[in-house]
């Protein structure tokens, strides 16, 4: 009887070493070591003849992928929480499994989100250019003033483990908090954070920060469009820390200038790396490049988990963390 090959990991992208340390112990690792998105091409190529495929969010999973994969495929480990970029129909008619990496990057997206607001409502990224451009300023009671948090309503969408970590935190700067979600959330979320739900558009109307949190699906893309942002307060800040099309870029850089809204600060983007480019030249927004999960140990916990998923799956022992919707 011949010796059993060991199973292939084919990882897109590289990863904190303990992850693919993990990987080599466990099989044949064959990994692309650019730090930008791998070509399509190059992943194609990568893929071929791999039992586990370690991706990540700008990755297409798709028919294509998959078949260049071949049939032994059996698990794709996404490294992010979302999964918007897999064909989960084309996935399942091939028996692949499909996980991701839940709660461990909630903190530091939260974090990341708390920033957003604080820069927005207190203008910090808009001083730094002033000061940066050598204008002259003097201090004085009007000088670039900005809004407390204390007293104002923070409309949250999509009460998740982001959702929740987001609500934590504004409530210590004294933020009520309401929500939106197609599911109410449990009890006992609900009484930690006060937290009142309400329709989307009595959340518009009545949120002096809103917050995004919610997957990317068809029925959120653009979900906060030229008729939301006219909904919302004049004094009102967007922030969008969770997929960049949930949100009408156009739509939302007229309605910024045109001073329906007071602010937004964005983390992600329809077309990232692209920005919308009537975007940039305003001054009431505050733009980051995709930083939620951006600290070492959070990225290193999302590529170790990721990797624990994969082996876990060709082990016959099944998905530590799949996607909730398989």
């Amino acid at each position: 009887m011949g010796v059993a090959a060991e199973p292939i990991f084919a990882v897109s992208n590289r990863l904190p070493e303990t992850a693919l340390e993990a990987l080599r112990d466990a099989g044949e690792l064959r990994i692309d070591e650019r730090s930008e998105a791998i070509p399509r091409a190059n992943l194609l190529e990568l893929v071929r003849g791999a039992d586990a495929i370690l991706t990540l969010l700008h990755d297409r999973v798709d028919e294509e992928l998959l078949e260049a994969a071949g049939p032994q495929l059996r698990c794709v480990a996404n490294v992010a929480v979302g999964y918007d970029n897999v064909d989960l129909e084309a996935a399942a008619r091939r028996g692949v499994v499909v996980t991701n990496t839940p709660g461990v990057l909630d903190d530091a997206t939260a974090d990341l989100t708390l920033a957003l607001i604080l820069a927005t409502t207190r203008r910090v990224v808009e001083g730094d250019r002033l000061i940066r451009a050598g204008r002259p300023w003097t201090w004085g009671m009007s000088f670039m003033l900005g809004s407390g948090l204390r007293g104002k309503l923070l409309g949250i969408v999509g009460l998740g483990g982001i959702g929740r970590r987001v609500a934590e935190r504004a409530r210590a700067f004294g933020m009520e908090i309401a929500y939106h979600s197609r599911h109410p959330a449990s009890a006992e979320v609900v009484a930690d954070l006060d937290a009142e739900r309400l329709s989307l558009d009595q959340l518009l109307a009545r949120a002096d920060v809103l917050s995004l949190h919610c997957p990317l699906t068809p029925e959120t893309h653009h979900l906060i469009g030229e008729a939301q942002l006219a909904a919302m307060k004049p004094g009102a800040v967007l922030i969008n820390a969770a997929r960049g099309p949930v949100v009408d870029e156009p739509a939302l850089a007229a309605a910024l200038a045109a001073g329906e809204i007071a602010a937004a600060g964005l983390d992600v983007y329809e077309h990232e790396p692209r920005v919308e480019p009537a975007l940039l030249g305003l001054e009431n927004v505050v733009l980051s490049p995709h930083l939620g999960s951006a600290t070492v140990e959070t990225r290193t916990a999302m590529a170790e988990l990721a990797a624990r998923n994969a082996i876990s799956v060709l082990r016959g022992e099944g998905p530590l963390t799949p996607v909730a919707s398989q």
